[in-house]
């Protein structure tokens, strides 16, 4: 996905879903999604490494050494849904690392 594609995303009215997955080296993936053509598009994401560390991506951070902004739909049914405010909590807590 090109940088301003995903910040035309970011800056829509359109309706905002939060998932989480984790994977088995025990870290934890944050999304916030937009829904478009039945798939959900990553718009924001929190990469939290089994040490805890954690990195952000949006567009206008949307990649560095340690990841990526997905640019594929996320697969959601691996995925459990949170709310806005938890996600909300973890972007701000992970603002100091990138």
């Amino acid at each position: 996905m090109l940088p301003d594609l995903i910040k035309q995303l970011t800056e829509s009215d359109l309706p905002r879903h939060h998932w989480r997955g984790d994977d088995e080296r025990g870290g934890i993936w944050l999304f916030e999604t937009v829904e478009g053509d039945g798939e959900h598009w990553a718009v924001r994401q929190v990469e939290i490494g089994p040490d805890r560390t954690a990195h952000r991506y949006w567009w206008r951070h949307l990649h560095d050494e340690h990841g990526f902004l997905t640019e594929q739909a996320v697969e959601i049914w691996d995925m459990t849904e949170i709310t806005g405010a938890a996600f909300e909590a973890v972007w701000e807590a992970a603002g100091s690392t990138t």
